[in-house]
Order: C-alpha cells, then structure tokens, then sequence
C-alpha cells in the first residue's frame, strides 16, 4: 500500500475572476480517487480577495474575531488571532507575499464553499471523481517551523475516525481519529513548495478518502474555543484571572 504526490505544473499567474477549474484540468491529467492539493493563495486570487493595505496591521485587525495571545518582537508584534474563517494561527492568514507592493492577500471567505465549488467543476470538466484540499502554512504549538494545513476540504474524508476499533493488540482505541486531511496537506507542500510557483499537487493512491461532495468539510477540524485546552496566550489567561480576582475583591470590599 503507498500513495504518490505529484506538483501540477504550468498553472501560471491567477488573475481575479479565473476559472481555477478549467485551468487545472488543462494542466493536470487526473484519475478517480485523485485528491488535488490546491494553495488557497491561487483561490483568494482568484476571488479576488487582494486588498490595498498600505497598513498590513489594519488588515489583520478587520480579520480578527479573537485574539489568543500576542508577543513583542524587535519589529513590532505577533498576533495570535481566530479569523473569520475560525482559523487560529498568525496574523490572521493574511499575507502579502506574492502579492502586488501595497497589497494582501486575505483567505477565501468560505474555503469549504470554495473547494466544494474546484471539486464540483473538476468532476464536471474530467468526469473523474476527486477530492480537493485548500492548503495554507501555519505554525504550531511548542513546535518551531511552519507546516501546511488543510482549511478547506470537499469529497475528502477529512478524518479517519478509528475510534470504537481496536489496535494490534487488541486494546480499543477510544480517541484514535487521525486528521488526514492535514496529513495530506503537508504531504502536498513537500512537491509544491513555497516558491518554486507548483501551486497545486496531486495525490494519487489514496481514493479510499474520497467521497461525496457533501462530506464536512475542513471547519469540522476546527476545536470550537469553549472546548480548546489552549484558548489563550500565557500571558492573556495571566492577565484575564488577575481582572477577574481584582474585580471580585472589589465586589466584595463594596458589600462590606
């Protein structure tokens, strides 16, 4: 059993209002089961989602929903921000690399719209039955470095939910419930790279995560924050205990 990725080339520069469908049939020569690895950078493009911003601070700012944790660096501040999208990582996903001077790139409004939208154009256009993954990089927790994650997903199983089966040694496994959609995300970064312009890369070999295009999609990874271990910074939960102790001792000192 094994899988292969590969980088689609030829996709060129994408321009508001491209049909990203038919230019990745033309470039891509797909079969059933394909799951196709697609840089959301080339979707916000594509929808037109570049903003002038000559202040890219006021463009995370609109972005953010919620502010995890922050900390200052020599050239000014990290956010850690939940998006609009219901992503947490940095910055809020916007980005002004490979992007006009003056510009950012924000994420696509709704990336599961987004993907169900590639899928259901490249099944109509091949006649073949794949799955599409939006990809954006993200750091993570305790770990340095970037990898890529899925933030949109349609006709791919987002998860391989072992959870009720039982392991090698016959133990059950109770919480076992890979993300593969992630897995296959950062397996397509591998061929795609970050400037090597492969956009978009095809996993082949693992059909049996494909299915219908009204599978959940990749919101469904999101943790929502009322159940998140990690719902804030350090320094933010520091500073939200101590207004709430100062506040509480105020109550009680006024009904003294």
């Amino acid at each position: 059993m094994g899988f292969s990725v590969e980088g689609v080339e030829g996709i060129g520069e994408i321009t508001a209002g491209a049909d990203l469908a038919a230019i990745i049939a033309g470039a891509a020569s797909l079969e059933h089961g394909d799951i196709l690895v697609v840089t959301s950078k080339i979707v916000s493009k594509a929808e037109g989602r570049i903003v002038e911003a000559s202040d890219r601070e006021a463009a995370i700012t609109a972005e953010t929903v919620r502010v995890v944790a922050t900390r200052e660096y020599d050239g000014g501040v990290t956010r850690i921000v939940e998006n609009r999208q219901g992503i947490v990582g940095a910055a809020a996903g916007v980005d002004a690399s490979n992007s006009p001077d003056g510009t950012v790139l924000l994420l696509p409004v709704d990336p599961d719209g987004s993907a169900r939208a590639l899928a259901t154009g490249l099944r109509e256009l091949t006649g073949r039955r794949v799955g599409v993954i939006l990809s954006d990089t993200l750091g993570r927790p305790w770990r340095e470095g970037q990898t890529d994650i899925a933030i949109g997903a349609a006709g791919v199983h987002v998860f391989d939910d072992l959870r009720g089966q039982v392991d090698a040694s016959g133990k059950a496994l109770a919480v076992t419930m890979p993300c593969v959609a992630d897995e296959i995300a950062g397996a397509g970064e591998l061929v795609k790279g970050k400037s090597a312009g492969v956009p978009v890369a095809v996993v082949r070999g693992l059909d049996r995560y494909v299915g219908d295009l009204d599978l959940p999609g990749a919101r469904s990874i999101q943790r929502p924050s009322d159940r998140d271990l990690f719902r804030l910074g350090a320094d933010e939960a520091y500073d939200e205990g101590y207004r709430a102790g100062f506040d509480e001792a105020q109550a009680e000192g006024g009904e003294r």
